[in-house]
């Protein structure tokens, strides 16, 4: 996964947010199959015996363990793209979504920050991400 500040510079914030979004209810979707997965095989090992009981047994534990991966990926993404949309305003003229990076994503002692210019106006400020 490339850095946000190389996604948002190629692409634009907008599209990028849209993208982030777009990405994280796709795990969204993924989830709810595997969860669909993991309940099937819960169900088909009551019905089976020997080993086809462990295969049942090993599907709905894989469905578990993709569903629990999924969550987490809809979860990071979703919040990565709120954080970083809700400083998205220019303070100064209050443009939404309207800036451009400036530079390498610095790293400080609250985490990564990008410095961005403000494309109506010129006002520069840092977005953390």
């Amino acid at each position: 996964m490339r850095p946000i500040a190389d996604a948002i510079r190629q692409s634009g914030f907008r599209r990028w947010y849209e993208r982030e979004l777009l990405r994280g209810h796709g795990h969204l979707v993924l989830l709810l199959l595997s969860a669909l997965g993991a309940l099937g095989g819960v169900e088909a090992v009551a019905d089976s015996h020997g080993v086809d009981r462990a295969a049942m047994v090993l599907c709905a534990a894989l469905g578990a363990g993709i569903g629990g991966w999924a969550l987490r990926q809809y979860v990071f993404h979703l919040t990565r793209a709120e954080a970083v949309a809700h400083q998205a305003a220019c303070p100064s003229c209050k443009a939404y979504g309207r800036w451009a990076v400036e530079g390498d994503v610095q790293q400080d002692d609250s985490g990564p920050r990008m410095q961005v210019c403000c494309r109506g106006c010129g006002h520069r400020w840092a977005i953390r991400g």
